[in-house]
C-alpha cells in the first residue's frame, strides 16, 4: 500500500479550543488542502472523534448520514485519510490508528522514519556508485 505523509509546519493556535486543534491538527497534515473547500476531511474526523470517545468504529454511511453528504464524496476523503495512515478500516468500520490521535501520530512518525532510514541507505548507496563522499 503507498502511504503519503504530509507535514505542514503551521503555528499552533494560542488559545486553547477543541474544534481550533482538530483543524491545525488536520490542516498540519495537509488533510483538508487542495480542493477540499468544504473542509470535509476535517468533518470527518472531528466525526470520528466525537462517536469513537464513545467506543464506537464509525461506518462510512455514518458519516454521509451525520454529515449530510454522499457516501461517494466522504469514502473520497476516507481515502485520503487512510492513506495518510490516520485511519484505517476493519471490514466496513472505521477507526483512527492506534484508537487515538496520539497513538495515530506515533505509528505515522514511524513510518516516516522507516522511509527516510530506507532513502539514507538508497542515497548512500547511490553516492558511493557516483563517487560522492559525505563529510
Amino acid at each position: 500500500m503507498t502511504r503519503q505523509i504530509i507535514l505542514i509546519n503551521i503555528e499552533k493556535p494560542v488559545e486553547k479550543d477543541l474544534e481550533n486543534d482538530i483543524h491545525w491538527f488536520c490542516d498540519s497534515f495537509g488533510l483538508s488542502s487542495g480542493r477540499d473547500v468544504e473542509e470535509i476531511s476535517k468533518k470527518i474526523v472531528m466525526d470520528m472523534l466525537s462517536n469513537l470517545s464513545r467506543n464506537e468504529g464509525v461506518t462510512s454511511e455514518m458519516l454521509a448520514n451525520s454529515l449530510d453528504i454522499s457516501l461517494s464524496r466522504v469514502n473520497h476523503h476516507l481515502r485520503n485519510l487512510i492513506g495518510s495512515g490516520l485511519v484505517y478500516r476493519r471490514k466496513k468500520v472505521l477507526y483512527l490508528r492506534g484508537g487515538s490521535l496520539r497513538a495515530a501520530v506515533c505509528e505515522m512518525r514511524k513510518d516516516s522514519e522507516r522511509i527516510f532510514d530506507e532513502l539514507e541507505k538508497i542515497a548512500e548507496e547511490i553516492d558511493d556508485e557516483v563517487g560522492l563522499r559525505s563529510r
